[in-house]
């Protein structure tokens, strides 16, 4: 058998040594339908446990609750524009009236398009800049500080001017200096740096910058009085989370007299909600993929086959000899599906190489975590081998039954 095997592995590199153009023209649809399954796998993978660990970041017994979606995919509908804002009195009922909450984080918040921080000479734009109390640090599982201490309570009820800063804010404005104790500018308005936080892990891109300024919640409506969108995040006590959901739930709707048979008028959204969709819209790129990747496989197996034939009519002559000589036909047909298996192999492992410089280089031109998984490597061996066994029955079938006297004779 293991001569069988180094025999057929021979003729089968022969043969595509003497076709080498023919051989790598023949290939090219299962080179492409591998690579796409390797670029993609490597990109999802990377991304998929990034973002996974960016949102498990803020929190397992957490819940964000806002008047509209945090994240606005299109034109927002009228009937969440006229919906009532959150209010401070609100969240800071819910503390009271909901005894599986163990703390509520009230945000308010800027336009993070129009905000801008400034220190000397350099600016930093397109900020999270809020305002919030102290029980932020608790609620936030990524609120750790990298240096200096997080808003007081002293901080908050006295109105005073001083920020924290995310990571990349502060490395931005300050370069080669201590931050501690720096006086910046935000929006015009002067604060003192008591803090920097360390940065999240996780992220992709854009998203792996730390771009949070985060002053007092009472300074900023002494300051933006006019502001009035609201946040809450509420940590439930382990394993309650479920039941604090729909505890704030109900107060909040008791709270903006929403009626009975009426739906909220508000969205709710946890850590796992987040990732189940995040994993539909995966799986929806996966299901293209296998479609993309799906045609040019199918393209590189019908050529295969087409050239197998064309290979079995170039050697019919050969065939007879092998037959007249003792060789059987299962051993025919084996060795035209070795063939057929060498050479789709062939392009599965050219495919696989390609696909996994693609994706070192996207992940680095995008700051993406790409890293290609061991199942799409052997997924990429396993289809591309198995192009060759299925596209390779009816010519190894074709040249099995060719009679050794007819194929003798054949010129």
């Amino acid at each position: 058998m293991r001569q069988d095997f180094r025999e057929n592995l021979r003729l089968a590199l022969d043969t595509l040594r003497d076709h080498k153009l023919r051989s790598c023209l023949t290939i090219v649809g299962v080179v492409i339908g591998v690579t796409i399954i390797i670029v993609v796998a490597g990109l999802l993978s990377g991304f998929n446990s990034s973002v996974t660990e960016t949102i498990t970041g803020y929190g397992a017994d957490t819940a964000f609750f806002s008047k509209d979606p945090r994240a606005h995919f299109g034109r927002v509908s009228e009937e969440v524009r006229r919906r009532k804002e959150f209010t401070l009195e609100d969240g800071l009922a819910l503390r009271d009236k909901c005894p599986d909450v163990k703390a509520v984080a009230i945000s308010i918040f800027a336009n993070a398009e129009t905000s801008a921080i400034r220190y000397k000479d350099r600016e930093v734009s397109v900020l999270d800049f809020r305002g919030t109390f102290p029980e932020f640090a608790e609620v936030y599982a990524n609120a750790n500080l990298k240096e200096g201490r997080f808003l007081s309570d002293g901080d908050n009820e006295h109105r005073r001017g001083v920020v924290v800063l995310g990571e990349s804010v502060a490395k931005a404005l300050f370069p080669n200096v201590d931050p501690i104790g720096k006086l910046v500018k935000v929006n015009s308005h002067e604060f003192e740096v008591i803090g920097v936080f360390e940065m999240p892990k996780g992220g992709v891109g854009m998203n792996n910058e730390d771009r949070r300024v985060i002053i007092p919640y009472y300074t900023f409506r002494k300051l933006y009085p006019n502001i009035k969108e609201h946040g809450y995040r509420i940590q439930a006590y382990p394993n309650r989370l479920d039941a604090a959901v729909d505890e704030t739930r109900m107060a909040l709707r008791r709270a903006r007299k929403v009626p009975y048979s009426a739906p909220d008028d508000f969205e709710i959204m946890t850590s796992q909600q987040v990732i189940e969709s995040f994993y539909a819209i995966i799986g929806a790129v996966a299901l293209a993929t296998l479609v993309l990747s799906s045609i040019g496989l199918l393209i590189g197996g019908v050529g295969v086959m087409n050239i197998m034939l064309v290979s079995v009519t170039e050697r019919t002559r050969e065939i007879g000899v092998r037959k007249a000589i003792g060789a059987r036909r299962t051993d025919i047909r084996w060795q035209f599906l070795f063939e057929a298996m060498t050479l789709t192999g062939m392009g599965g492992v050219l495919g696989i190489l390609l696909g996994w410089a693609v994706t070192l280089a996207v992940g680095a031109a995008l700051d993406w975590p790409a890293v290609v998984p061991l199942w799409a490597v052997l997924t990429g061996v396993g289809v591309s081998v198995g192009i060759g066994l299925i596209f390779g029955v009816w010519p190894a079938h074709k040249a099995a039954q060719l009679d050794p006297i007819e194929a003798l004779r054949y010129e």
